[in-house]
């Protein structure tokens, strides 16, 4: 049950809300599968839109990221509260421009996101923030991604140290690739929403 979603929060925040702290007793106990066996309400999620600027701090964690603008995330935003969520993304360039890209740069791959304001660096405004489980050999601002949100993983949290952030997410994409492995989570890698052209 959602309490209050993302877009609620900050319409009515006059400053970024508080997260829990991460704890060792937290991670302990982290499933190492989410969701139930097939995606439910308010999953599937569908977003788009072209590929920001953001801090720059994903790859220092050595999970480098993709921002959204507002309008591209506010399916998300007004329909979920803040955390972490997995499901599949793809980077799709103009036909010109495939030439920069492998083949495998541009399949529909799995991916984790972020919808918060990242406490441990005391952002200021709300943003979603798209890591593909992929090694890409270039990078794509100003490009379109697609993605499909398929269920969530975890609240928002803040932490103590940027080791523990790194370790949380290594769990988060471990879990993401687990919860992703199930039938009715994987044909939504083949949906129509994704360009899917460009995976042949």
């Amino acid at each position: 049950m959602v309490h209050q979603t993302a877009a609620e929060v900050a319409a009515h925040a006059d400053h970024p809300p508080q997260a829990p702290l991460q704890t060792e007793e937290f991670r302990a106990v982290r499933p190492q599968i989410v969701g139930s066996e097939s995606p439910e309400a308010p999953f599937p999620i569908f977003i788009h839109g072209p590929v920001q600027h953001g801090f720059g701090r994903g790859k220092d964690l050595g999970c480098p990221t993709a921002n959204l603008p507002d309008e591209s995330m506010a399916p998300l935003s007004t329909a979920v509260e803040t955390g972490v969520y997995y499901g599949y993304a793809q980077v799709v360039p103009p036909k010109d421009e495939k030439v920069q890209f492998r083949e495998e740069d541009l399949k529909v791959l799995p991916m984790v996101m972020s919808l918060g304001w990242n406490r441990f660096y005391k952002n200021e405004k709300l943003t979603a923030e798209v890591h593909i489980m992929h090694e890409f050999q270039s990078d794509f601002y100003g490009l379109e991604m697609r993605a499909i949100v398929l269920g969530y993983i975890r609240p928002e949290l803040d932490y103590t140290s940027r080791e523990a952030l790194i370790d949380d997410i290594d769990i988060d994409k471990k879990v993401a690739l687990n919860s992703l492995n199930r039938p009715a989570y994987r044909r939504y890698a083949n949906d129509a929403h994704f360009n899917l052209d460009s995976t042949n």
